[in-house]
């Protein structure tokens, strides 16, 4: 009688994980232990494969909408929403790497805070951080996603927030998902409309940051703020 060759592999693949973390797994192999979760007591190996065929990239399965991947792999609502979280659970983990009053008083801390609000962000969003008079946050709050130049209203919400959430000081930040870090003319002109807008009431734009892919770019570092 054969021996079967799956025979406690779901354990091994565990123990592996355990001993070595997952850097030296194969990205079929990362979705095959995450699809162990929600598929019990059945080989996820071949869905694995055929994730990764539908939609080319670990990554793209992540960014999957849900019905998408339960229309076009027939996978369970169940494990749709198990592996399109994952990009999600990262923002949050990043975030939560720093306390609430994190303390953004230089550059480099605040493009690492603001890089973390973008994780796993596929649409254009703009935030508003909220700073107290030592650089601690406050509040970082959503105000739009979309393109920049398609909110005039940015000046009446930032200003309304700062207020809210008693600022001091306040850094814009917003991302280019999969474009150039560089600053677009309605980055710029929008920028010194809601410097404006705050100065009126004494609230300082200390920086705009702009993020894209691994970096980010500093208005007030490059001098342009």
């Amino acid at each position: 009688m054969e021996k079967n060759p799956h025979k406690g592999h779901r354990q091994r693949l565990k123990h592996r994980v355990i001993k070595e973390g997952i850097d030296n797994f194969e990205d079929h192999q990362i979705l095959e232990l995450l699809l162990f979760y929600s598929i019990p007591m059945k080989d996820t190996n071949q869905l694995a494969h055929q994730l990764i065929q539908t939609y080319g990239s670990l990554s793209a399965v992540f960014d999957a909408d849900p019905k998408d991947l339960c229309e076009q792999v027939g996978v369970t609502e169940n494990t749709a929403i198990l592996l399109t979280l994952i990009p999600s659970l990262a923002r949050r983990y990043q975030q939560s790497k720093f306390c609430e009053k994190a303390i953004l008083n230089s550059t480099t801390k605040a493009g690492k805070y603001v890089m973390s609000l973008f994780t796993g962000r596929l649409n254009e969003a703009f935030y508003v951080i909220c700073l107290d008079s030592q650089n601690k946050v406050n509040q970082a709050t959503l105000l739009h996603e979309g393109t920049i130049n398609e909110a005039p209203v940015y000046p009446r919400l930032i200003v309304e927030t700062a207020l809210r959430h008693q600022a001091v000081s306040i850094i814009l930040a917003h991302n280019h998902p999969g474009g150039s870090l560089k600053p677009s003319q309605p980055d710029l002109d929008v920028t010194r409309k809601i410097k404006a807008a705050t100065e009126a009431i004494s609230i300082t734009v200390v920086d705009h940051i702009i993020v894209a892919g691994d970096g980010y770019y500093s208005f007030a570092e490059n001098r342009v703020l």
